[in-house]
């Protein structure tokens, strides 16, 4: 899903670069007011366990390959706001060290693969916690089921973005979704088993269930 340089509309890279930026500077200000010793140690864990992943490919079909994203995992384990900070500290990494994703794109990656998958999962789950039953199976369904959304929320963005930019909707929406919806399957797997485990040994770390009755449980 990472957008290169030259295929974006100056335009609209700008505004993206807005969104993200502003998401990134209130993912700052959160910080500062509520990391201490205990999640310090998981928010450099998360951040380094999501580069890494998105290192690692996996095939899909017709030749394309997929990987983690991690969004939604840091929504989970470290809330919306801090995944938008530890999403765009990995993207940026990659950009200028690896050259995966443009420089003049990385503002509408960080949107796509960070900020929007963070702030769609983090609005899940404060929705899930009023309506759903507080139980491990529930919560894991709704990670899950947020992986997967925010993988096709990102690709759906990006595609808006190359349309916004010259190439038709319609030639790059189809293939985009489609071979997300796989990619997203993937996603859901790994961040499932993710959040299991560190729930089964800390679940009082896990951002998305502190204070609940899940936790104390746990």
């Amino acid at each position: 899903m990472h957008i290169p340089d030259g295929f974006l509309d100056p335009g609209v890279a700008a505004v993206a670069g807005v969104v993200s930026a502003g998401a990134v500077a209130y993912g700052l200000r959160h910080a500062e007011a509520s990391l201490d010793d205990r999640s310090v140690p998981l928010l450099g864990v998360t951040g380094a366990f999501i580069f890494a992943a998105q290192m690692l490919t996996f095939p899909v079909a017709g030749g394309t390959s997929g990987h983690l994203l991690g969004a939604a995992l840091a929504a989970v384990l470290l809330g919306p706001w801090l995944a938008c900070l530890v999403l765009a500290v990995v993207l940026t990494a990659q950009a200028f060290v690896f050259a995966d994703g443009g420089i003049t794109a990385l503002g509408a990656n960080v949107l796509n693969m960070g900020v929007i998958g963070a702030l769609l999962v983090g609005g899940l789950m404060l929705g899930a916690r009023h309506v759903l039953p507080d139980r491990r199976d529930v919560f894991l369904a709704i990670v899950a089921a947020g992986a997967w959304l925010a993988v096709m929320a990102g690709a759906l963005a990006a595609s808006v973005e190359l349309a916004l930019s010259g190439i038709p909707l319609g030639t790059v929406l189809p293939p985009m979704l489609g071979v997300h919806a796989l990619i997203g399957v993937g996603e859901a797997v790994v961040s499932v088993a993710a959040v299991s485990a560190v729930l089964s040994g800390r679940a009082d770390l896990v951002a998305a269930v502190r204070g609940t009755r899940l936790a104390a449980r746990a």
